[in-house]
């Protein structure tokens, strides 16, 4: 997996892409959840602080929030997950992004984990 992806402890990925930062779950997160029935995506243009609540996913087993990394802007949804939420456990890691978002400090992306580092963490 490339090197610009870091990890959250709330299974969350962040790459870079352009000046954008895409966000997604990771492959443990989508088998915790196992088939994702519902997922809410944020609006375009909406301003998020760390920690807010922006995506609302539910599963055959449970429902959960996927929190915003970062302080940042959503600038993007990935909108066919709407139309198609099993997507989420088909590929985390890649179709099944949740949203793009604007971000002032890239550097601020040296406080998550890397893919070893998340491995250990999950491990």
């Amino acid at each position: 997996m490339a090197a610009d992806i870091k990890f959250t402890e709330e299974h969350e990925w962040l790459r870079v892409e352009d000046d954008l930062i895409v966000v997604g779950i990771t492959e443990h997160a989508a088998e915790q959840l196992g088939d994702v029935v519902f997922v809410e995506l944020p609006e375009e243009g909406t301003t998020v602080s760390k920690d807010d609540e922006v995506v609302v996913i539910e599963s055959v087993k449970a429902a959960s929030d996927i929190l915003a990394p970062l302080d940042g802007e959503i600038v993007e949804v990935n909108s066919p997950l709407s139309d198609d939420p099993g997507k989420v456990g088909e590929d985390p890691m890649g179709d099944a992004w949740f949203f793009k978002m604007k971000i002032e400090d890239m550097s601020a992306l040296n406080d998550f984990m890397s893919e070893a580092e998340y491995k250990d963490y999950i491990g």
